[in-house]
């Protein structure tokens, strides 16, 4: 592995206890290092990068996830790539890191592990008591 992004991949790979379902992440990590950084700690891993404009698929004989990513965008286009591959989740998971950075703040202020624990817990309870409030609740009157 010779790319700082996929050494800091596997550094952040490592600190995983459980077994990692998806690994999504935006075009800088459109690399083969870091596919197999995935691929080395989860083998069963659903890698959902965007392939870089102009990319070309592998000349392996057997299809890599990231060919099947570049087949996908030529025969659906960018956009239905996307929706069919679930890469839209990481704009919703990107607006709730940036709600909960405005309200909270950017940096965790306890100490111990145990501590954090509980703090985010109190933090996502009370954005999402916030998100209950302000959402509106519909009723079909016909």
């Amino acid at each position: 592995m010779t790319s700082t992004t996929a050494r800091k991949v596997a550094a952040l790979l490592d600190q995983v206890d459980g077994s990692v379902g998806v690994f999504m992440g935006d075009g800088a990590y459109d690399s083969a290092n870091v596919y197999a950084a995935v691929e080395e700690r989860h083998p069963d891993a659903l890698v959902i990068v965007p392939p870089r404009a102009g990319a070309v698929a592998s000349s392996q004989t057997s299809p890599t996830q990231r060919d099947g990513h570049i087949r996908d965008i030529a025969a659906r286009g960018p956009r239905g790539w996307q929706a069919a591959s679930g890469y839209n989740r990481r704009a919703l998971v990107e607006a709730q890191i940036g709600r909960y950075k405005r309200v909270i703040g950017n940096a965790l202020r306890s100490h111990t592990e145990e501590a954090r624990r509980v703090e985010v817990a109190i933090a996502d309870h009370v954005l999402n008591r916030m998100n209950d409030l302000g959402r509106p609740k519909s009723v079909r009157v016909s």
